[in-house]
């Protein structure tokens, strides 16, 4: 199995300003699911980070070491322009791996999400099937170099700047720097070695001898999963949760940015903006002022134009017509 996850007890979730009550009754399906996939996201973080330490021991670190104090970012929209798994689907398919349909698919419903900033339970099945589909009996190897090819071809120009330069102000803070999200961990560790940042918790699928089975750890790696899975982590790296940072866009994260001593809203939707202001949370928006307007705001015009976005996807497709 690529990453072994134990169920240690009910997860707790966030409402208001602190952590409710657990249910006498135990934990819902999602919460096991969550807390599944949130440990077995931190196993795999952190079997890899020990194994690399084990040789960069020996090497004397350019900074001194801050080893209680992290930084964790959520990827999409935080740190890269867009759904990097819609980046990462658009290399797939000019590689042939699916149809042009199975695409605008994937692609509207990563739309719909983004501009109601709000998850259709629906979506989020089928996408899962599908992706869980095509992995299934692939090598874990092949994913892993599928993911740097289109790392360089497409989303290394996607890297927001302004986020780039936060990771990279805590990395010469001597500080670990983690990315945290729901793109599967093959991929968000290619991005994290790309930038040169410590590793990566994201969505772990099973696999047997280097082969995917087609079955997910858990679940997708998102809202409570993240904040497991960072919270997780801190406790088998020695960290100090109240010296951590956390950024992310997301209203969808406000169980991770929860945890940290210093949450910060990047490039936010409007529900995190509003949450960040009557909480005193710093905010960094690195769109232009018109873009930053329309992000998350469920208006018929907003959805036309997501619509308008599909349309020119497919018609780049209909010009390279894909084999099933």
């Amino acid at each position: 199995m690529f990453g072994t996850a134990r169920f240690s007890g009910p997860v707790d979730s966030l409402r208001g300003n602190g952590w409710r009550r657990r249910n006498p009754l135990g934990p819902s399906d999602a919460e096991v699911r969550a807390n599944l996939a949130g440990e077995a996201s931190a196993d795999v973080a952190f079997a890899l980070h020990e194994a690399e330490g084990t040789t960069a021991d020996t090497e004397e670190p350019a900074v001194p070491r801050d080893l209680t104090a992290a930084a964790f970012f959520d990827v999409d929209n935080t740190l890269v322009q867009g759904a990097s798994i819609v980046h990462f689907a658009r290399g797939l398919a000019a590689r042939k791996y699916f149809k042009s349909s199975d695409l605008a698919g994937f692609v509207w419903a990563q739309m719909k999400f983004r501009v109601t900033g709000k998850e259709n339970s629906e979506d989020v099945a089928s996408g899962r099937e599908k992706a869980l589909s095509f992995i299934a009996g692939r090598s874990t190897a092949e994913l892993a170099a599928l993911g740097e090819e289109i790392y360089d071809e497409i989303i290394a120009d996607k890297i927001w700047p302004g986020t780039r330069a936060l990771a990279q102000m805590h990395l010469d803070a001597g500080q670990q720097v983690w990315l945290v999200t729901a793109t599967p961990v093959e991929l968000a560790r290619v991005i994290a070695k790309r930038l040169g940042l410590t590793g990566a918790l994201g969505t772990v699928a099973e696999s047997e001898n280097g082969v995917f089975t087609g079955r997910l750890v858990g679940d997708i790696l998102h809202g409570l999963g993240k904040a497991h899975a960072v919270r997780t982590l801190a406790i088998r790296e020695g960290l100090n949760l109240k010296r951590c940072t956390a950024y992310s866009d997301s209203h969808n994260d406000v169980p991770m940015l929860s945890l940290v001593g210093t949450p910060v809203a990047i490039n936010p939707d409007s529900d995190l903006r509003e949450l960040a202001k009557n909480r005193g949370w710093e905010i960094r928006d690195f769109r232009t002022g018109r873009k930053a307007a329309k992000i998350g705001v469920p208006t018929a015009l907003a959805l036309g134009a997501a619509g308008g976005a599909l349309a020119a996807v497919l018609t780049r497709r209909r010009e390279q017509p894909l084999a099933s």
